[in-house]
């Protein structure tokens, strides 16, 4: 057990570090966080930031001295100077974890070789999508390998003139091509497991996005409970398959035809998580906090219905019109909670922050999380 007191660092500046560095201040760590460009987010919380490029493998040798732990709070951190820190501080989740999940190519051949239920696929590594295209099928979906989220280096093909344009555009990337799923709805699960192999699964959240970003989270999930069995067991088999130490989010989707299929997985706080905050009895950041520290894990039974929705920089434009959003909207309603990530420059589609919502029913937290989301 690291106890607290230690010193957590964090690799990765973002609003999930920034939640991060607060949930272990408030259990007693020190929180150092490292960060290319600052300053950032987290380090705006946090007891001591670093402001180094990931490859300055001195700067990071220092950082790594100074913390009892390490972990991360985004994917597309490169997996090669993780070798640098590895040996001299625990880093959770390890860096297998990450090589695995930051690459779809090496996720998917993943999830293929162990078992787990995903949509078919084609690899296309040359950068020539044709072949792969014509394995699986229109429609289609192509992704390119690396430094994929929120829907960026994606694009859905449905005929012969999507192809070409596909074609062009995703020359000379490597990427997997995946046959279209009609699905009935997006779910994730976020599971926290600890180097003893204590496992956790939080509550199954119905996500929905628009224009590929996360819009809104509704836990409980909207589903059968079938369905949400399925996708608990999937997401803690996953999670000790892998070996993690922390958490690791699961996204799925359930189908039409009643089947859970595992679409991605990033091995740290998820924004479809965020619910937790407020709406369970442990946030998903303390409980990756426990796990990497080597605390017991905390309960995640949901408080009550929860919606979580996203604040993206368009709400501070009206048209061409910058102005700074009516907080009073969320303030004013007693049972919602307002998230802001202390991001300096709003841009359309950014995240800067997310409110949530508490009701007796999903419904009524439903209704009345859209309802404030139109005022805002």
């Amino acid at each position: 057990m690291i106890p607290p007191g230690k010193t957590l660092g964090i690799l990765g500046g973002g609003q999930l570090g920034r939640m991060l560095a607060q949930a272990a201040q408030t259990l007693g760590y020190r929180v150092h966080v490292f960060e290319p460009a600052g300053p950032c987010p987290a380090g705006a919380v946090a007891n001591h930031e670093v402001n180094a490029n990931y490859e300055d493998t001195a700067a990071l040798t220092a950082f790594a001295r100074e913390c009892a732990v390490v972990t991360y709070e985004f994917e597309n951190i490169p997996s090669g100077p993780l070798a640098v820190v590895a040996p001299l501080v625990p880093l959770h989740p390890r860096a297998e974890v990450l090589h695995i999940t930051q690459n779809r190519q090496r996720e998917k051949a993943w999830l293929r070789a162990h078992g787990i239920p995903h949509a078919r696929y084609a690899e296309a590594l040359d950068g020539d999508i044709a072949p792969a295209v014509a394995e699986v099928g229109l429609p289609c979906v192509v992704k390119t390998a690396d430094f994929g989220y929120d829907g960026k280096g994606q694009m859905k093909l449905a005929d012969a003139a999507d192809v070409e344009r596909a074609a062009a555009i995703f020359r000379g990337r490597r990427c997997v091509v995946e046959s279209w799923v009609e699905f009935a709805c997006e779910v994730s699960v976020i599971v926290a497991r600890s180097a003893g192999g204590e496992a956790r699964a939080f509550p199954v959240a119905e996500n929905i996005h628009t224009h590929h970003i996360l819009d809104f989270s509704i836990v409980p999930a909207r589903v059968d409970a079938a369905v949400a069995r399925t996708a608990g067991q999937l997401a803690l088999a996953i999670a000790d398959q892998l070996g993690v130490v922390g958490l690791i989010a699961v996204e799925m989707f359930a189908t039409t035809a009643g089947e859970v299929l595992v679409n991605e997985l990033a091995p740290r706080p998820h924004n479809s998580g965020h619910w937790s905050i407020d709406g369970c009895e442990t946030s998903q950041f303390e409980q990756h906090v426990r796990a990497v520290c080597g605390l017991p894990l905390g309960g995640v039974a949901v408080r009550e219905p929860t919606v979580m929705v996203n604040i993206l920089g368009d709400a501070w434009f009206a048209g061409d019109v910058r102005r700074e959003p009516n907080w009073g909207v969320i303030l004013a309603e007693p049972r919602a909670r307002l998230h802001l990530y202390g991001k300096a420059e709003p841009r359309p589609g950014r995240k800067m922050g997310h409110f949530t919502v508490r009701a007796a029913t999903v419904e009524a937290a439903l209704a009345r999380a859209r309802e404030l989301k139109a005022k805002l």
